[in-house]
């Protein structure tokens, strides 16, 4: 297992990290082929903004299709995925001290001319999100495709700070609760496994032997 601590230096200093080739060997690829069964087995639902009671679909917001990752599913790639991600939210809590209880993720698919208005992960009230986390699975990306993350200064106004191409095995971390960001539109589908390292107690199904983690409506 490679080391986090030049990803968890980055963190620490800008708010946000980012890494390559960080994966075990040929996961990512195994991941997108996952969720592109999933997608062609119609297993996908329209991302939403607003709030939980009253979720809108409105592509001009955001245009994803998401399909969420459970304790319970068959696909192996999906169960290494999570095997990982635990062994990264242990870590997590060693350095920062989080107190990471749960995570969630899911594959996120962007169509053709799609993205994500800028926003915020950690939502107003609801200060359980302390880590987003976005894993890229697309084939062959380059500047073309668009697509970018969009990173932006802290704050309201905040300045746009970076952009990230959605590279194959990249993968991206940040501050949860003071980094806003956008998915500018993409010229093809653009893939991702996407989610957050929480600190409440939802209780969920629990992987054999690891910490349990739990499936939510989509974020604003």
């Amino acid at each position: 297992m490679a080391s986090f601590d030049a990803l968890f230096h980055n963190l620490e200093v800008h708010g946000w990290a980012m890494a390559d080739n960080v994966m075990p060997d040929g996961l990512v690829t195994r991941l997108l082929q996952a969720g592109d069964q999933a997608w062609q087995a119609d297993l996908f639902q329209d991302a939403h903004v607003g709030t939980t009671s009253q979720p809108v679909r409105n592509t001009a917001i955001r245009g994803d299709t998401i399909w969420w990752l459970e304790s319970d599913m068959a696909s192996e790639a999906c169960q290494q995925f999570l095997a990982w991600a635990n062994i990264l939210q242990q870590a997590l809590n060693r350095h920062f001290f989080l107190g990471l209880r749960r995570a969630e993720f899911h594959f996120a698919r962007y169509g053709q001319g799609l993205g994500y208005k800028r926003h915020m992960d950690q939502h107003r009230g609801q200060p359980y999100r302390r880590i987003s986390l976005v894993l890229y699975l697309n084939p062959q990306w380059d500047a073309s495709s668009g697509g970018e993350l969009c990173l932006y200064a802290p704050g309201t106004n905040g300045d746009e700070t970076q952009r990230i191409l959605p590279m194959p095995g990249r993968l991206v971390l940040f501050r949860s609760d003071l980094i806003p960001h956008a998915v500018l539109p993409c010229t093809r589908p653009r893939w991702s496994l996407t989610g957050w390292f929480r600190n409440d107690d939802v209780v969920a199904l629990p992987l054999p032997g690891l910490p349990s983690v739990a499936t939510t409506p989509a974020h604003p």
